[in-house]
């Protein structure tokens, strides 16, 4: 079972390194990091590069792909035709699962691979789903047909779960879970919309259009 994992300059790290975790401990997987071309891609923060040991003409039939999303610049050459949407839309013809975290839903149904489809992703984000043709889901992991998206970046953690759960069993998802010590307990009951206090929401929704496009919101 070949998993191709999507990495570009600007993708948050978690997106990829999450399910990249879990999916490369499922019995007979391969794992392979592939980008537009090989090489070091960097990600959002700048201070970490992720090496793509594949470009993605290499890669023409995974059975299973994960596209992670991106902060602090936007993705023109992933939201845009172009060599990797022709990429997404050809290897999707191919995959058992295709798969998003975060934003990278964006990337799919840009590609118009969501369309009429309900899915989730950050919540930053969700509206441009139905810009695209998607249906917006509020929830944390959507399953629609071989479609399976995350919501904001630690979601991809629990899409994974999930998937390696109906792909190899319970018994071997939960084993991941256990071997991963995936049992969290964070210091604030902050992690969602709805749980978060509305100070700290106004300030984030502030930000959104440098979070999203790299643009300050004037």
């Amino acid at each position: 079972m070949q998993v191709a994992i999507l990495v570009y300059d600007y993708m948050t790290a978690l997106d990829a390194v999450g399910p990249y975790e879990i999916l490369s401990r499922l019995p007979g997987a391969e794992t392979i990091v592939v980008g537009e071309q090989r090489g070091p891609v960097r990600c959002d923060t700048r201070s970490l590069t992720i090496v793509a040991d594949a470009a993605i003409d290499e890669i023409t039939t995974p059975d299973v792909l994960v596209v992670p999303g991106w902060s602090g610049f936007r993705q023109d050459n992933l939201l845009q035709p172009g060599p990797v949407q022709d990429w997404l839309r050809a290897v999707d013809e191919h995959t058992t699962w295709t798969t998003s975290a975060c934003t990278g839903a964006i990337v799919l149904a840009a590609a118009g691979l969501l369309t009429g489809r309900r899915a989730t992703t950050h919540w930053l984000a969700i509206e441009w789903l139905a810009e695209f043709g998607a249906v917006p889901a509020d929830e944390r992991v959507v399953r629609d047909g071989k479609y399976v998206s995350a919501a904001g970046v630690s979601a991809g953690i629990d899409m994974a779960l999930t998937l390696a759960a109906t792909i190899a069993g319970d018994q071997t998802a939960k084993a991941i879970q256990l071997l991963m010590e995936y049992d969290p307990q964070p210091p604030f009951d902050c992690g969602s919309v709805d749980k978060a206090p509305a100070d700290i929401v106004a300030s984030m929704r502030a930000v959104r259009e440098f979070i999203i496009n790299g643009t300050p919101k004037t």
